[in-house]
């Protein structure tokens, strides 16, 4: 597992302050072995693309724009046959790529991590502790979801139809196929923009609805229409 390449995928719109922090700082603890591809939306119109040409970092357009379709078109293009999906908002663990090998390499299937907020916040913390867990809740796309590539195309990638949890369809695919998984307990930082745009209960409290109505099949869409209606 140590020879085999890890790209790393990161989906983006307007999100060239975010990079400015999160590439460097995975270039700086990436080793050899490892690309970074940002798979941008077609509708951006931030300086993304010149941040991404001035670090070398490869970027890719996709002319669908949603994170599923984006992260696809990433894995369409990357030559890694380890794949990690991190949000532009995230910042991984220092030995994050040393974590994807081990759990890898550990006959497991794939892999998330758990996170903390960049706050001291006490009700984001007790959040944060859930995710050490493995549960209903876990596999969103803070958690940082990695798996082999031969992995992910036999899940049938990310689902385009899932404009909002496309990470949680992949995620429970994968837990329906029987694959096993692991939770890496050593965190990605997780910015608490939403939290602070909104409120701790009114951000829960959609979440908690969003799962709902997926678990009850309803569409994306309207699980999209919902989110965006309650949330900044």
């Amino acid at each position: 597992m140590s020879e085999k390449l890890v790209s790393i995928i990161i989906p983006t719109l307007n999100e060239e302050e975010n990079l400015a922090l999160l590439l460097p700082y995975l270039s700086e603890h990436k080793g050899i072995k490892t690309e970074i591809i940002v798979a941008d939306a077609c509708n951006t119109d931030d300086n993304t693309k010149s941040l991404c040409n001035n670090l070398g970092v490869q970027r890719v357009v996709c002319n669908q724009c949603s994170r599923a379709a984006q992260m696809n078109k990433g894995a369409s293009i990357a030559k890694g046959e380890i794949l990690y999906f991190v949000h532009a908002d995230t910042r991984p663990p220092k030995s994050f790529e040393s974590d994807i090998r081990t759990t890898l390499s550990n006959n497991y299937d794939f892999g998330i991590f758990s996170y903390q907020f960049d706050s001291d916040s006490i009700l984001l913390k007790i959040n944060s502790r859930f995710t050490k867990c493995k549960g209903l809740f876990a596999g969103g796309g803070d958690q940082s979801i990695f798996m082999l590539r031969s992995t992910f195309e036999r899940l049938g990638k990310f689902e385009v139809s899932y404009t909002i949890m496309e990470d949680f369809r992949l995620f429970h695919k994968a837990i329906r196929e029987g694959l096993r998984y692991r939770v890496v307990p050593h965190n990605v930082i997780v910015s608490a923009r939403k939290y602070e745009k909104n409120s701790y209960l009114r951000v829960n409290f959609s979440n908690l609805l969003a799962f709902s109505m997926y678990h009850l099949g309803m569409s994306p869409e309207k699980i999209k229409k919902t989110y965006s209606y309650l949330l900044k």
